[in-house]
């Protein structure tokens, strides 16, 4: 008969006890424990702090100095780094594009914290992964606040720097008042800030009134505030793609 497979939870728990006390799961593997990737490697990946050890068959040792006990937590009675260590961890030994995703999904299972993950970065100096970790971190970072009258603003100035024709701004279309508009050409912008979706019902609104104007053969283009301000050429190309349609 052959071998009964281990479930990979048993795996991950049999090889931080292999590696002797203070042993941790870390980087990939924790990460998939957290949620934050869906697929985990075959190996399993083990921090150890204190003297330096080997890995042995598909476990992969990472050995550390010492494992701040902020970096330590406990998940379905494994040790694990925490979601910030892990997210370092991982910022070491995986693309950027699968680094963003992971930290999109801490934040969709609300176990981002990036209060944490500064402190984190301070007491780490001299990681590889703080680089990568702070560019994917960037678009996570609070911007100057603008109310919806700068933003329009904004908006305008861009449309006329692109050389793009006037929109008309804060129109009633269908009984919805919009941000700007070409009404000959049944296009619709809305300019969203962070600030302004915080609630539930505030999303959910603004997907009935798409769905609304899109019936009706609107085409909406929603942008934000932080694309506003640092890909205007990019946003003006979407719109001027929209308008010559």
């Amino acid at each position: 008969m052959g071998r009964k497979k281990v479930p990979r939870e048993g795996r991950w728990q049999a090889a931080v006890l292999a590696c002797g006390p203070g042993a941790v799961l870390s980087h990939r593997s924790a990460a998939a424990l957290w949620g934050l990737l869906r697929d985990s490697p075959a190996t399993v990946d083990v921090t150890v702090p204190g003297r330096g050890r080997a890995g042995s068959g598909d476990i992969v040792v990472h050995n550390v100095r010492h494992l701040h006990r902020d970096d330590r937590r406990r998940r379905d009675h494994i040790p694990l780094t925490s979601v910030p260590r892990t997210l370092l961890d991982l910022a070491e030994v995986v693309p950027p594009r699968q680094l963003a995703r992971a930290i999109d999904e801490a934040e969709r299972l609300r176990l981002f914290d990036l209060r944490m993950l500064d402190e984190l970065c301070k007491r780490s100096k001299g990681r590889r992964g703080l680089r990568p970790l702070a560019q994917a971190l960037s678009r996570y970072r609070p911007i100057a606040p603008l109310t919806r009258s700068d933003l329009e603003r904004l908006f305008f100035e861009m449309c006329e720097g692109a050389g793009l024709p006037q929109p008309a701004m804060n129109l009633s279309v269908l009984g919805h008042e919009v941000d700007a508009s070409w009404l000959d050409q049944k296009v619709v912008v809305e300019v969203d800030s962070y600030e302004f979706h915080r609630t539930r019902a505030a999303f959910e609104t603004d997907r009935i009134r798409d769905a609304a104007l899109q019936c009706e053969g609107f085409r909406v283009l929603r942008v934000t505030d932080r694309r506003l301000k640092s890909d205007p050429n990019g946003v003006a190309k979407n719109l001027r793609t929209l308008l010559d349609a």
